[in-house]
C-alpha cells in the first residue's frame, strides 16, 4: 500500500485529461480513485486525501484489476461503479492458458532492472523491452549493483545495443543518487513501474526512492552472486508515492517471461530489421535464403549482427506459435494456436 501523499492532488497522482475525457457529464459527482494495491479478495486505492476504499460487489473479480487503474466510485458509499479506460497496460501471457495476466496500468516509465552479474541477459532483457513497446511505455534499462564490478561500462554498452534511443542507467540501489539518476523519470504526475527477476534490487530501489520508513519498506533478499538467483521477497504489486516526484510500481520477479500478440512491441525492437524488411525483393521475405534480401544483405555487409537476425526470428516464431487465433461464427469464437 503506498504512503499518505503530502498535499497531493490528482493530477500528481497521475490524473489527466486522457481520463478526465473519460467522465460523462451523468458521472460528475463521481470520485476517481486510483487503484494503490491488488490482493485477491480485495484493492485498495489512494486519492488526493491519502489512502481511500474502494467497495466492490461479491461477483467481481480483482483478477480485472491492475495497479495504476483509474476507478470512480460513489463518494458517499466507496461502491466501484466502473474502470476508466487504461492510457498503457504491461499485461504477460502465463506459460498455462489463454488469459493475460495483469501487471501494471498506466505507466509512463517501466524501469527494466538487472544487475551486473550473472542475471545480466540479453535474451530476457529483449522480451522485457518488446512487452514495455507493446505496452506504450517507455522503457529504461536499469543496472544494479554497479559498485561491485569493475567495468559497468561493459554491461551499460551491451544493453544500449539492444533498442535505438534506449536510455541505461547504472546505480547503487543503496546510493541516495539512485534517487538522482532516475529524477527525469520521476516528475510529478509521472509513474513508473519497476520489473525484473527475483533478487536484482528493485525493492531497494523503491525504499530508495520513496523514502519510506522501515516499517512501511519493501522486504529486500539477497542473491547467490555465482548464479544470480534470488528469493520472492516482492510477493504483490504495490504503489508508492516519491517525495517531489511522481508514483512507483513494484512488481514480484517474473521467472519466464513469454511473448505473445507482441508484432508491434517486436517491430519497435528490432527497427532496423523492420526498416530494411521493404527493401527485399520478395513482401513475405524470410531474410534467410531469398536473393534480393536487404536483410542479409546488411549482415554480409557488417552493419547488421548476424546474432541479431537470429533472436529476431526466433522472437517471431515464438510470437507467431503463441499467439491464439480467433475463429468460429460470431457469437461463437473459438481461440486457438496458430498453425504452420
Amino acid at each position: 500500500m503506498t504512503n499518505r501523499p503530502a498535499h497531493s492532488t490528482l493530477a500528481s497522482l497521475g490524473w489527466s485529461s486522457f481520463f478526465a475525457d473519460q467522465v460523462k457529464v451523468s458521472e460528475a459527482d463521481l470520485a476517481p480513485r486510483r487503484i494503490a494495491s491488488v490482493h485477491r479478495a480485495r484493492i485498495e486505492a489512494i486519492d488526493a486525501t491519502g489512502p481511500a476504499k474502494v467497495e466492490l460487489s461479491a461477483s467481481a473479480n480483482t483478477a480485472d484489476f491492475a495497479v495504476g487503474d483509474w476507478v470512480l466510485v460513489d463518494p458517499l458509499s466507496s461502491a466501484f461503479v466502473r474502470r476508466l479506460d487504461r492510457k498503457t497496460v504491461f499485461q504477460r501471457r502465463p506459460e498455462v492458458g489463454r488469459s493475460r495476466q495483469l501487471v501494471a496500468a498506466n505507466i509512463d516509465t517501466l524501469l527494466i532492472v538487472t544487475s551486473c552479474n550473472a542475471d545480466f541477459n540479453i535474451d530476457r532483457l529483449e522480451r522485457y523491452l518488446i512487452m514495455a513497446n507493446e505496452a506504450g511505455s517507455t522503457p529504461v534499462i536499469v543496472l544494479t549493483k554497479a559498485d561491485t564490478v569493475d567495468d559497468v561500462g561493459q554491461f551499460q554498452i551491451q544493453a544500449e545495443a539492444l533498442q535505438r534511443d534506449l536510455a541505461v542507467i547504472a546505480v547503487d540501489g543503496h546510493s541516495t543518487a539512485a534517487h538522482t539518476l532516475l529524477s527525469p523519470w520521476c516528475g510529478v504526475g509521472q509513474t513508473i513501474a519497476l520489473v525484473g527477476s527475483s533478487g536484482v534490487g528493485k525493492s531497494t530501489l523503491v525504499n530508495s526512492l520513496t523514502g519510506l520508513e522501515s516499517h512501511q519498506q519493501q522486504k529486500t533478499g539477497t542473491i547467490r552472486e555465482y548464479d544470480a538467483q534470488g528469493r520472492h521477497t516482492t510477493t504483490a504489486r504495490s504503489m508508492h508515492i516519491i517525495p517531489g516526484g511522481g508514483l512507483v510500481i513494484d512488481t514480484p520477479g517474473i521467472r519466464t517471461l513469454f511473448v505473445s500478440d507482441v508484432t508491434d512491441g517486436i517491430e519497435t525492437l528490432f527497427s532496423e530489421i523492420t526498416e530494411l524488411a521493404p527493401l527485399c525483393r520478395f513482401r513475405d521475405c524470410t531474410h534467410t535464403h531469398e536473393p534480393g534480401c536487404a536483410v542479409q544483405a546488411a549482415v554480409k555487409s557488417g552493419t547488421l549482427e548476424a546474432g541479431r537476425v537470429e533472436r529476431w526470428r526466433s522472437l517471431v516464431s515464438e510470437n507467431r506459435d503463441r499467439t491464439p487465433v480467433v475463429s468460429g461464427p460470431r457469437g461463437n469464437k473459438i481461440a486457438h494456436k496458430k498453425k504452420y
